[in-house]
């Protein structure tokens, strides 16, 4: 028999974010938090503060990260191969208003 863990504090709600799992009440992912906890350093405190969020909520997130970690690190790849496509197909104004001035 499989017990099923409830995270108090994430949803998913098909029509909101995709339907990723976030914080209730907010449009903050789990891959948010996790990007900016562990890809960017920030604290729980920091985060709390900077985006107004209990650390309960912010501690859920994790746990359901850690429980679900393959899946949200492949959603975290797709994220960064669908910035990094974009960008190449969309030339950067700034370098090329650079390169306009040096011709």
């Amino acid at each position: 028999m499989k017990v099923e863990t409830v995270y108090q504090h994430i949803v998913q709600t098909p029509d909101i974010v995709g339907g990723k799992p976030r914080i209730a009440g907010h449009r903050i992912t789990v891959q948010n938090i996790v990007i900016w906890h562990e890809h960017m350093g920030y604290s729980v405190d920091e985060i709390a503060t900077q985006y107004n969020l209990t650390l309960a909520e912010i501690y859920s997130a994790l746990a359901y990260y850690y429980d679900h970690k393959q899946q949200i690190d492949e959603s975290i790849k797709e994220s960064e191969s669908f910035v990094e496509s974009m960008r190449q197909k969309t030339p950067s104004l700034l370098a090329q208003k650079l390169y306009e001035r040096a011709g």
